[in-house]
């Protein structure tokens, strides 16, 4: 049993660690969830093994926070990581990779203060928004698509001939994309088929299908990481 940590009314961050347990079937319990988020906020102030933010997952005595370390932590006890320590390394690369794009998302609506709300910060963030639709979601998905084209076990996966955690984290972010970007993601898509292929691929799977239908999946809206706000949308032309 996997104790996941994490806000208990957005996807955000947590939600790359709930794919990966939604995915492989383990039995886990969203805390947060139960208690409203009294247990994290507990753990967040403990002096020992303290992570610095949520999301983090406890098994047994031990407690991981960072989504790329949980996730190569538990990829190998999930099945959704390859055999050799050099494949495993390069899973995690493309995982970090993933987690500066998520980065740079949050930064779009936030692009000054990160405690400040989205509207202290509008004009910043218009300016931040068009660079990240023109140019980075882009590059960012363009990089994705090349790692699938020249994945010497073929292009269905990020790594290797099977379903991996950075396989699901990359489904998350076409999701999150279109939501929050609907026109600028349609552009970048369009221009990346093997990422969309992966996409559905993903969205496919029997376990995926189950959890996106119920009500473990939290909706997408403007408290998480990926936010429509249209007016910061515009196609990358």
């Amino acid at each position: 049993m996997y104790d996941l940590y994490y806000w208990p009314t957005i996807q955000g961050r947590g939600e790359f660690v709930r794919l990966a347990l939604e995915a492989a079937g383990a039995p886990y319990r969203d805390v947060s969830r139960e208690d409203g988020g009294k247990a994290m906020m507990r753990l967040m102030k403990s002096t020992f093994g303290a992570s610095f933010a949520p999301p983090f997952l406890r098994q047994g005595e031990r407690t991981i926070g960072q989504v790329a370390a949980i996730l190569a932590w538990t990829g190998p006890q999930l099945g959704l990581a390859p055999n050799g320590d050099s494949d495993r390394a390069w899973l995690n690369q493309i995982q970090l990779t993933f987690a500066d794009l998520v980065a740079e998302v949050h930064d779009t609506h936030h692009p000054v203060d990160t405690m400040a709300y989205y509207d202290d910060q509008k004009p910043e963030a218009a300016r931040r928004s068009r660079v990240f639709c023109k140019q980075r979601m882009p590059k960012y998905l363009n990089w994705a698509e090349s790692v699938l084209a020249t994945n010497p076990s073929g292009a269905d996966w990020l790594v290797g001939g099977g379903l991996t955690y950075a396989d699901l984290s990359l489904f998350q972010i076409v999701e999150g994309l279109r939501y929050a970007f609907p026109n600028a993601a349609e552009w970048a898509l369009k221009r990346t088929p093997r990422v969309t292929a992966l996409h559905d691929r993903v969205a496919a799977l029997p376990r995926i299908v189950a959890y996106l239908k119920s009500e473990r999946r939290i909706p997408f809206n403007e408290d998480g990481i990926f936010r429509r706000y249209p007016e910061l949308d515009a196609p990358a032309t």
